[in-house]
């Protein structure tokens, strides 16, 4: 486990100030440079930063989050990704605790994505997101580096300053395969109970947790 301190939370600081115009390449680089062990909790939303990754360090472990209720589209497209890059996934589960809190209950995402990420990323010193400032209003201001107080490690975002232009352009230039779920109209895809396309005009993440006030799962809260 790293060791927190203000000495650390002014490195990151500064590191993610200077890291505004940087490539996400040259962000892995420095995170995997500076810390060890490193994990990268992808969402196989898109492919973009799982593939920046396999081809700046071979030192990062890529972790899926199973829910129990991703769409069947998902578990196919997690394949294709496994099959390209030759993956060997840590794959978190929910607890037996989960069994009670079906997808879209009050407790589903606490029991079935933070508290396994949690136990699993309490093996790591920093971990990668995809996370990008335009998913919406509740990521405007996420920093590049920052120490996470939820999981108690350094997180590292290192497509923050990305567009769904600069996404879509990476993804047709680099010839990686989209999510089945994007051509029907998804834009922002969980769990598939609660999972619908955005209204036209409605930001990306409109779609999730249909029908309740949820914005944010609880990953990257905290």
């Amino acid at each position: 486990m790293i060791t927190h301190s203000t000495e650390l939370r002014e490195e990151l600081h500064a590191a993610s100030v200077g890291f505004e115009n940087a490539s996400p390449s040259d962000i892995i680089r420095w995170a995997v440079g500076r810390f060890s062990p490193a994990a990268f909790a992808c969402s196989f939303e898109d492919l973009v930063l799982l593939d920046v990754i396999n081809r700046e360090s071979s030192l990062v472990d890529v972790i899926f989050l199973d829910t129990k209720g991703h769409f069947p589209e998902t578990h196919d497209f997690v394949a294709t990704a496994r099959a390209r890059w030759g993956l060997s996934l840590v794959t978190t589960t929910p607890g037996p605790d989960a069994a009670e809190f079906p997808c879209g209950t009050a407790e589903c995402c606490q029991r079935r994505k933070v508290d396994p990420l949690g136990r699993t990323l309490a093996n790591y010193q920093v971990w990668f997101t995809s996370v990008k400032r335009a998913d919406g209003p509740t990521r405007r201001d996420m920093p590049i580096v920052s120490w996470d107080e939820k999981f108690h490690l350094v997180k590292v975002n290192p497509l923050a300053t990305w567009s769904d232009d600069d996404v879509a352009y990476y993804l047709r230039s680099q010839g990686l395969p989209e999510h089945p779920l994007w051509e029907r109209g998804y834009a922002s895809i969980g769990c598939a109970a609660v999972t619908e396309p955005p209204a036209p005009g409605a930001d990306r993440r409109s779609g999730r947790w249909v029908g309740s006030d949820k914005e944010e799962c609880g990953l990257h809260e905290g």
